[in-house]
């Protein structure tokens, strides 16, 4: 819970996790300076007014990653800051550089800096399991933990740009971290899914929404398993309050293959018709129910496939999404 008084802020407060990280953090008695992009756009602002505690608890602060002044402005006062901005495009990028890497890397630098300046106690920074894979050099017979990194050079030859920028502007942050003496963790979610609080789609659930469309991708590269949004929220909260938290955090209900997603999700739904995909669609990953196991020692209870996939697909329907 939070001490009494105690400001946070919170980057990309709008987005998916974002807003459930918000709202946790409300109902823990914490006041929040929360970021958006445009604080004109109701798409953005509306669902964070309407949580319970936000007229005496949440300030909105309008940010732009890359104008450092504006950072500064919203974490001017709190004792933490949960970094979950970054911008997400897994489909066409023209512009890689501007889309996507730059946000990431320099916005990531510049919220540590104003967190440094401002004598922040603690940073908790959201990288991705796509900082994580793809990893061409593990090895085959190990199962992919805190350890491992994606393969820069191997993303930059396939245009894995958005794995280029989580996996780039987490290097950035650790780097920044060992100069400065800051205090920053790492949560890496897998594909994230669930009740989705924002009007707008983010990329997991689209991959979802795509699938009960009869797509038949495999996301070969940037899948390792799937996570409900809650506990991505609870990580992020668990890993601040928690001063034994150390390093990274992966964050997954469980490694496994988009195939056995796949699956569960046409045994639940037989009315959609699922294609039939291939059991191992992730060639050479190893399945484990206990890779987030640093979480679930700080006392993480991760919600089960089944529950993710029911809950996920009933807020595409309440969204109007699929009927």
């Amino acid at each position: 819970m939070a001490k009494e008084g105690e400001a946070v802020c919170v980057t990309g407060g709008s987005g998916y996790i974002g807003s459930w990280l918000v709202r946790f953090l409300l109902e823990r008695g914490y006041t929040v300076h929360a970021t958006v992009k445009d604080l004109n756009d109701e798409k953005e602002t509306k669902h964070l007014e309407a949580l319970e505690g936000a007229n005496s608890l949440l300030r909105l602060f309008q940010i732009d990653l890359l104008d450092y002044d504006s950072i500064v402005a919203a974490v001017n006062g709190t004792a933490g800051v949960f970094h979950l901005a970054s911008p997400c495009i897994v489909d066409e990028v023209r512009d890689p550089e501007n889309e996507l890497l730059a946000p990431a890397i320099k916005g990531t630098n510049n919220v540590l800096t104003a967190a440094k300046e401002l004598g922040v106690r603690r940073v908790v920074v959201t990288s991705s399991i796509s900082a994580i894979t793809p990893s061409r050099y593990w090895p085959a017979d190990v199962v992919k933990n805190e350890d491992c990194w994606t393969d820069v050079e191997y993303c930059k030859h396939n245009k894995l740009w958005y794995s280029l920028s989580k996996t780039l502007a987490e290097k950035a942050a650790w780097e920044f971290a060992k100069e400065k003496g800051l205090d920053v963790v790492v949560v890496n979610p897998g594909a994230v899914m669930g009740p989705m609080l924002p009007p707008t789609i983010n990329a997991s659930m689209l991959m979802l929404l795509r699938l009960l469309q009869g797509c038949t991708d495999i996301y070969e590269d940037i899948f390792m398993g799937s996570v409900h949004v809650k506990d991505v929220a609870l990580a992020h909260i668990l890993v601040y309050e928690n001063t034994s938290a150390t390093g990274r955090h992966l964050c997954v209900e469980a490694i496994s293959h988009y195939g056995d997603f796949a699956a569960k999700v046409a045994e639940l739904y037989p009315e959609y018709n699922l294609p039939r995909l291939p059991k191992d669609t992730q060639p050479g990953l190893l399945r484990s129910k206990i890779a987030s196991k640093k979480l679930m020692d700080l006392g993480l209870q991760f919600i089960p496939m089944e529950q993710i996939i029911k809950e996920s697909v009933e807020s595409l329907k309440i969204k109007n999404f699929i009927s």
